[in-house]
């Protein structure tokens, strides 16, 4: 076996996370390559990204739409890569643990699609990006991984990774730190760059909520915020025994409730025991 059918049996048999990182690399790969040769023989250098980044021009990207997904697998350099593909790693096997390989891919190609779409829109749309839109391209895979990062993050927020000499981060958390992140950038000099990492998470976190109707844990906290509170109504027992009672069984029933609420939403439903599956059916009905 030569070393190019070695490296097609690995690809084939590689999970999709390991796909996207390998496909990612080869076409790193091929650009130095061409810029290497191009040099040699005097051509133009840049004719990967000329060809395959996404412009910020409108025109020019309808002259090129298929840029709006080929942007998400070009890197303008070794640690643009490395740091992109890090990512793409731990969150994309996370990601595939709760859903299948087939959305793993639909989330990274979607969300590289509609960061796209809010790269274009932004340029074309805001006069801070006047002078930049004819010369400006997009690259990288951080739509992508944006949207996975987000998207696994609403769905399972309270996932836990324990970090050295700080302890455990919440899912939720690491989110929320990357979002803020790219919205103090915008006003650097990659701005497109990190509109379009929020146009991916945006995607991310949208898909998951309508279709699990599960939020952001940062969400439900502005939420509660605002909530009303209904005042507690007052009740009268005739029994102050019997009513002690009563309270004591609720206050217990709810304290096992939320822990198994907890439970599944650190690990999944399938982890919970048989009699923890009763209890909260039997809950359910009351």
């Amino acid at each position: 076996m030569n070393v190019l059918e070695n490296l097609k049996y690995r690809f084939k048999n590689a999970g999709i996370v390991e796909q996207l990182i390998y496909a990612n690399l080869a076409v790193f790969l091929l650009v130095l390559f061409v810029n290497s040769f191009g040099k040699l023989f005097q051509f133009d250098t840049n004719l990967m990204v000329d060809w395959f980044a996404l412009p910020a021009n409108f025109n020019d990207f309808l002259s090129k739409p298929w840029t709006i997904i080929t942007y998400g697998f070009l890197h303008a350099s070794f640690i643009h890569i490395l740091f992109n593909l890090i990512i793409l790693f731990f969150v994309g096997n996370l990601f595939v643990d709760y859903f299948t390989k087939k959305q793993l891919l639909n989330f990274y190609l979607l969300g590289t699609f509609f960061g796209g779409i809010i790269f274009i829109a932004s340029y074309n749309f805001f006069p801070l990006f006047t002078e930049d839109i004819n010369t400006n391209v997009l690259l990288g895979a951080s739509a992508g991984t944006s949207a996975i990062l987000i998207g696994i993050a609403t769905y399972i927020p309270n996932y836990s990774f324990k970090v050295r000499l700080i302890g455990y981060i919440k899912l939720w958390h690491i989110a929320i730190f990357f979002l803020i992140l790219d919205i103090i950038q915008i006003s650097g000099n990659n701005a497109g760059g990190h509109l379009a990492h929020i146009g991916g998470a945006l995607f991310g976190f949208l898909y998951v909520s309508s279709a699990s109707n599960k939020e952001l844990e940062i969400f439900k906290l502005f939420k509660n915020l605002f909530k009303k509170k209904d005042k507690p109504l007052k009740t009268v027992y005739k029994s102050g025994k019997k009513a002690s009672k009563f309270t004591n069984n609720k206050s217990n029933n709810q304290q096992e409730i939320d822990s198994i609420l907890d439970k599944i939403g650190k690990s999944g439903y399938d982890t919970l025991t048989k009699d923890e599956k009763e209890f909260l059916f039997k809950q359910g009905k009351k």
